[in-house]
């Protein structure tokens, strides 16, 4: 096969892979405006995960143990991220309300040896309890809060240490890094451990989790940011002790 035919045999199987696969991509793309700001504009998460399509099909290597649909999924949707997060909508006051939070809540915990309560948490802010409120509001809107928030990544899951291995994708999915996150959400209290679940696994919106708790959009959206950012920080301890 010489090489012009080689190219546009490639062609034609790309053109295929975006045309079986673009439904996949519409549907991640809708799936995160969900919980952005309108700002952010769902034909250009499209765009972008259009490319991540493309670079899964360009590096998919099927025995590995994952199936397309998973591995171009996961390539889909962190190009959407990287293209919100050059984007730069977020006011630096809310990333730094973030690092901010989450180091009081880093701090409270180590004094105390307990979960940060909300008032502790405002007093170590040293502002009041409205104040910190407001703040975790402006963290949740203006800020994708995620699960890769907390630094899970395709690098965490190929890292050198499982690079050429024969263990199969989903069960590198399954590794340290996500057993102790699932840790950390138990010991997280139950009204903020349930509305995790709420959110992520059964993939409720703030408002559908206020009605199923009988408090108000505000105050879950509250709840939802202080619990992200207390595992952002245990997390990020976690970290610290496995590099050590």
């Amino acid at each position: 096969m010489n090489s012009k035919v080689a190219a546009y045999q490639q062609s034609v199987d790309m053109n295929a892979i975006v045309e079986r696969h673009a439904p996949l991509v519409k549907r991640i793309a809708h799936h995160l405006m969900a919980r952005l700001p309108a700002s952010v504009i769902v034909d250009d998460l499209i765009q972008s995960g259009m490319i991540g399509l493309l670079e899964a099909a360009k590096n998919f290597d099927g025995s590995k143990g994952a199936s397309f649909e998973t591995f171009a999924g996961i390539r889909i949707r962190g190009a959407m991220l990287d293209e919100i997060r050059k984007g730069d909508w977020t006011p630096r006051s809310v990333h730094k309300n973030s690092r901010t939070i989450t180091e009081a809540i880093t701090q409270v915990e180590r004094e105390t040896g307990a979960d940060a309560r909300d008032v502790d948490i405002a007093a170590k802010l040293n502002v009041t309890l409205a104040q910190y409120h407001q703040m975790l509001n402006e963290v949740n809107a203006g800020k994708l809060v995620a699960i890769e928030d907390l630094g899970v990544s395709e690098d965490v899951i190929g890292d050198e240490q499982t690079k050429g291995s024969d263990i199969p994708f989903e069960d590198l999915m399954q590794g340290a890094f996500q057993k102790a996150l699932a840790h950390a959400i138990t010991t997280l209290p139950e009204r903020e451990a349930i509305v995790l679940s709420l959110y992520y696994d059964e993939e409720l919106n703030l408002r559908e989790i206020g009605e199923v708790l009988e408090v108000s959009e505000s105050r879950v959206s509250q709840i939802h940011s202080q619990a992200m950012l207390k595992l952002k920080s245990r997390m990020q301890s976690w970290r610290m002790t496995e590099t050590q």
